[in-house]
């Protein structure tokens, strides 16, 4: 821990407990790399992070790809699955308790991140207080209805990245998803910036920072972290 992050409150890390895809009855879930790359990121910076999900408890896992180091050493660290097994229910925290927030994706978040309340109510208060939102893949979900106290969405006017309308083709869900997510977003006000199908993107807009897919992981961690810590 340095002395710029000696003092910083938790990142609040918020999963999915959405566990179908649509009526294909296929299983979903949070992506797990897409927690333990950012995780990693903060965790060697000395910045600490808390769990929250939609119902608490323990979310269901996605993308539970052991062959990658990043999410086997996680994974098979029992500090890591105690704190995946008991999150805490996103409306049960506290939004003066975190400096930042991050969404991360995995398909379940298309579903139970736009109609959660706690999601608007707590992104909001954490930046309007002067903290961070940041989001990968298909976290940015959870921005297409967040307003702030002015009644303007969070994401008008503002740069964006995020899982775009031809990845979604690509893997054969834009018919299962309940919106498609980039579109939407663009028809909020923000201004969509697509890189090609897997390829990393990192936007970054003032405290707003958003990444494209799980390729982009990592970056939305390191963007998330020098904000923290400028």
């Amino acid at each position: 821990m340095t002395s710029a992050t000696q003092d910083l409150k938790p990142v609040l890390f918020v999963l999915t407990s959405h566990s179908v895809k649509g009526e294909t009855g296929e299983y979903t879930g949070f992506y797990l790399g897409e927690v333990t790359h950012p995780l990693a990121v903060l965790d060697a910076a000395g910045i600490p992070v808390e769990f929250a999900s939609i119902a608490g408890g323990e979310p269901p896992v996605d993308g539970l790809d052991l062959h990658d180091a990043v999410n086997a050493r996680y994974w098979n660290s029992e500090g890591f699955r105690h704190a995946i097994r008991n999150t805490s229910r996103l409306s049960d925290v506290d939004p003066k308790d975190y400096s930042a927030i991050f969404f991360a994706g995995g398909h379940g978040a298309m579903w139970d991140f736009p109609t959660s309340p706690a999601v608007n109510s707590v992104a909001r208060d954490i930046y309007e207080a002067g903290g961070v939102v940041a989001a990968v893949c298909h976290g940015p979900a959870a921005l297409v209805n967040i307003t702030l106290s002015s009644g303007a969405h969070l994401v008008a006017g503002k740069n964006v990245a995020a899982f775009t309308d031809d990845e979604e083709r690509a893997v054969k869900l834009d018919k299962t998803v309940p919106f498609l997510l980039a579109s939407t977003l663009s028809a909020r006000g923000a201004h969509h910036h697509p890189a090609a199908d897997w390829a990393a993107k990192i936007v970054v807009d003032g405290r707003l920072v958003t990444g494209q897919n799980p390729q982009s992981a990592t970056g939305v961690g390191e963007a998330l972290r020098d904000l923290l810590t400028a």
